[in-house]
């Protein structure tokens, strides 16, 4: 599930793609991502007819230096469950009773 980070020279921002190949998207029928850089709006990833899920989303670097976030995913029986990256930058408890973590992506460049 790889997750990439291009820094854009003309704008104090960086281009995240969130990319989640077939095999990763356990029979996924829709992919949603969930972030705090945006107060947790669904943003749904696009699925690709090979079976991969992709968003690419520009983040102004002006106010954080991370940003976390999990994926919701909707099987194709209707269930849905939590998915998290296995290349997150680090992981955080989420604050729930229940365990769980959300990813976190490290944007704020090391000087």
């Amino acid at each position: 599930m790889p997750i990439t980070k291009q820094y854009l020279k003309s704008k104090p921002q960086v281009k995240v793609t969130f990319e989640i190949a077939k095999e990763d998207a356990q029979g996924a029928q829709r992919i949603v991502l969930l972030s705090d850089h945006n107060n947790w709006a669904p943003i749904e990833l696009k699925k690709f007819k090979n079976g991969k899920f992709k968003h690419s989303e520009a983040i102004s670097l002006a106010d954080r230096n991370d940003f976390q976030f999990i994926y919701k995913v909707t099987a194709e029986d209707g269930n849905e469950f939590t998915l998290l990256p296995d290349d997150a930058d680090k992981y955080i408890d989420n604050g729930i009773t229940d365990g769980g973590k959300n990813a976190v992506v490290v944007i704020k460049q090391q000087c």
